[in-house]
């Protein structure tokens, strides 16, 4: 990579890393799924017009939008809001690496090496530690709902993978549009019209900053420069920067908001970014390995899932 694309990776996921701590401080402005409708509906509009037509088909976007946007995002800012703190939630989100692994095999049939399925293994025990970490100081019931999320992110990362869109922002966009309206009335529903119609009338520079980040600079430029990047490079190049994410993550949160990370929790970051280090692992085919001979060469399934590398690192 050239130094001003590896400036950009790392960017990104500073970007990604922090939104977590915005994230953090526009519940204290929203309720959650609130603010979550809130957040595709600025990260949507005006940029649906400007991205053109869709470049995958609608039962694609929808299914995605619903798993992504209603069921994963839903989930980690009800989490958030239940206690869950910014930075472990940006930890414990990489797990979904493991679980689309285990969709992947289960659905398209793509077996796990050896070394990824060490790696899904290392992850989990970092997940436990991590529940211990949380469950002598927080609540485990939030801790919970931030699993439940990275299990649907697993399943919205093999509907990305079988939708395979050619372009990542304008599908991003265009995945935006789904769940607003059923994030809306699920706000309306289980929030209430009240509290609702209190934050908006509430709204401040620093509620509308947050709101502005999350949809503009994690969505939209978030998912544009890494599609970006993701065309000009191999995602096997592209793909450990995600793991910086938590480390932006958890620095953010001790920064910002003063949340103490323990040794525990230090532990619990080694295991899972090593795990999902090595689940991200892609084995290379080498020509020599192939069988020789006039015979027809055997048939491959091919690209393995690269869902975890294509930049779902973000809340």
């Amino acid at each position: 990579m050239r130094p001003s694309h590896l400036f950009l990776a790392v960017l990104v996921a500073a970007v990604w890393g922090v939104n977590f701590t915005v994230i953090e401080i526009g519940l204290g402005h929203f309720p959650p799924l609130l603010f979550s409708a809130l957040r595709f509906l600025v990260a949507a509009l005006p940029a649906v017009f400007l991205v053109g037509r869709p470049k995958v088909a609608w039962k694609w976007i929808v299914a995605v939008g619903l798993a992504l946007g209603v069921a994963k995002f839903g989930l980690v800012f009800y989490g958030m809001d239940a206690g869950m703190p910014a930075g472990l939630t940006s930890l414990v989100l990489q797990v979904q690496a493991v679980f689309t692994a285990v969709i992947a095999a289960a659905v398209l049939g793509e077996r796990p090496t050896r070394i990824r399925a060490a790696g899904m293994l290392v992850a989990l025990a970092g997940i436990a530690v991590a529940a211990v970490d949380e469950g002598a100081s927080g609540p485990l019931g939030a801790f919970a709902l931030v699993v439940a999320a990275a299990f649907c992110w697993g399943v919205s990362n093999v509907l990305t993978r079988r939708a395979a869109p050619p372009d990542a922002l304008n599908f991003m966009v265009w995945v935006s549009t789904v769940p607003v309206l059923p994030l809306l009335g699920l706000s309306l529903l289980t929030e209430g019209a009240d509290r609702d119609l209190a934050a908006l009338r509430a709204l401040d520079w620093q509620g509308a900053g947050t709101v502005l980040f999350v949809a503009w600079v994690a969505t939209v430029f978030g998912f544009g420069a890494w599609g970006w990047l993701l065309r000009r490079h191999p995602a096997s190049a592209v793909a450990p920067f995600s793991l910086l994410v938590p480390v932006f993550g958890m620095s953010s949160a001790a920064l910002f908001l003063g949340e103490p990370v323990s040794p525990l929790r230090w532990c619990a970051a080694a295991l899972l970014v090593g795990g999902v280090a090595l689940t991200s692992v892609t084995p290379r085919h080498r020509p020599a390995d192939r069988p020789t001979g006039t015979g027809p060469r055997p048939r491959t399934k091919g690209p393995e899932l690269q869902a975890a590398a294509t930049g779902k690192a973000t809340p």
